[in-house]
């Protein structure tokens, strides 16, 4: 059999997404394709994505099909791409039932999901970027929810809003256990804590960073940083434990002086103190972008171009043989229970 060269190949997959774009009218088209050029090789293209599309009761695509077009081959590291994109659907307050069903076997485990569009668009974004399928599929989906910014950038905005959810999980965890220690004053127990790590208390750095005094400091830090944060709340949680602290004033120095030590290994690893990190586009007003694009990405499969693209994509499955990632589909069988939302 003749080998084809993956220039070749990645060549043919730049040209049929082209193709189907202009075929299907879709906006932003030359921002897809200009951020699909820089890459060597990939098997993820719009077309064979969209012929993948199933329909009952609404338009869904099969995980274990959307894992082997992002080039995956381990359920348990596809498996977290589609956790942090459950996360960030909960978070933005968007039903997960209506984008996330399972589909379970006789035995009722877990071997796969239905995913809306919408749910594809987190997944892929929540994915490697670093793998080339990954970031074709994250450059599709970018233009196709009509963002104008890069999509490295529309990925880094779903990570925020994943690491920024946890960070609020472990300050809620964090509280009760400072609580049942003895901090009577929790506020300046949190102080303590961002004085070790800033050198200097929250309301100096806002002022500093020009964030509004009611808005929440976290929702102004990038992805590393809130990285950073949640590392500091965890470890302090532990070392209360581990040691057995007890009261305002020890609990306060140990807040602070655990946050002293995540300030020294951030300034000695990348030489940025933490004051000076870049302040980021405020999370409420990139939860309000993501709601709108859920909209707007419902709409594709509500509309009348979606219902004439169904004879098309019937026609194209029975006329031409389907490419051979669909043979790598691997079923999801073990995702946590706790990810269980919707059920068929």
């Amino acid at each position: 059999m003749r080998q084809i060269s993956p220039e070749k190949t990645s060549l043919f997959c730049l040209l049929k997404t082209n193709s189907y774009l202009c075929r299907r009218n879709i906006p932003n088209k030359h921002i897809i394709m200009e951020q699909l050029m820089p890459f060597d090789s990939s098997g993820f293209t719009g077309e064979f994505f969209e012929e993948q599309s199933q329909e009952n009761g609404f338009t869904y695509w099969r995980a274990s099909q959307l894992m082997a077009m992002l080039g995956y081959k381990s359920l348990p590291s596809f498996s977290k791409s589609i956790n942090k994109a459950m996360t960030t659907c909960n978070t933005l307050n968007i039903p997960i039932i209506e984008n996330f069903q399972q589909v379970l076997n006789e035995g009722g485990i877990i071997v796969d999901y239905k995913l809306s569009r919408f749910a594809c668009y987190l997944t892929a974004m929540s994915a490697d970027g670093k793998n080339p399928e990954v970031a074709h599929a994250q450059a599709y989906f970018a233009a196709l929810a009509g963002a104008v910014s890069h999509y490295l950038e529309e990925a880094q905005k779903v990570e925020r809003l994943v690491v920024r959810e946890e960070v609020s999980e472990r300050e809620t965890s964090l509280h009760g256990v400072a609580k049942r220690a003895g901090v009577e004053n929790y506020a300046f127990f949190q102080t303590a804590g961002y004085r070790g790590m800033y050198n200097m208390n929250i309301k100096r750095l806002k002022g500093m960073r020009g964030v509004p005094e009611k808005k929440s400091l976290l929702d102004f830090m990038g992805k590393d940083e809130l990285a950073a944060n949640l590392f500091r709340i965890t470890q302090t949680e532990l070392k209360i434990k581990n040691e057995n602290v007890q009261g305002q004033s020890k609990l306060e120095a140990t807040a602070e002086n655990v946050g002293r030590e995540v300030r020294n290994t951030i300034i000695k690893i990348s030489g940025v103190a933490p004051e000076n990190m870049t302040t980021q586009k405020d999370l409420g007003e990139i939860k309000k972008e993501l709601k709108s694009k859920s909209k707007a990405i419902k709409q594709i499969d509500a509309g009348p171009e979606r219902k004439r693209s169904r004879g098309y994509r019937q026609n194209w499955r029975h006329g031409k043989p389907l490419n051979t990632c669909s043979r790598k589909a691997i079923s999801l069988q073990t995702l946590h229970p706790a990810q269980r939302p919707g059920t068929l």
